[in-house]
């Protein structure tokens, strides 16, 4: 499902218009983005949590040639399903 589907579903099972629930959607998921990037936990009830997690610097090595390089700290954003969505996935 893509963001357009998603739209869809809630326009229909909401009664409102594609586009309005288009908006809320893409509203959704840039203050779920905005908040990661402030390094903010989102938590949403029945469904799980966005967290962001930083990976520190380490010694790797580079495929193509073997050559010793440090690969650079970095943030990554993570999804933790809540317990009900464990069950639904579970059967």
């Amino acid at each position: 499902m893509n963001n357009a589907e998603l739209a869809e579903t809630l326009a229909a099972d909401h009664g409102i218009g594609k586009a309005d629930a288009k908006k809320i959607v893409d509203g959704l998921f840039a203050a779920i983005g905005e908040a990661a990037a402030r390094g903010e936990e989102v938590s949403i009830n029945a469904f799980g949590k966005f967290k962001v997690k930083d990976s520190p610097a380490r010694d790797g090595r580079n495929p193509r040639t073997g050559e010793k390089m440090t690969i650079k700290a970095s943030r990554k954003l993570t999804f933790q399903p809540a317990k009900a969505v464990k069950d639904k996935l579970a059967g």
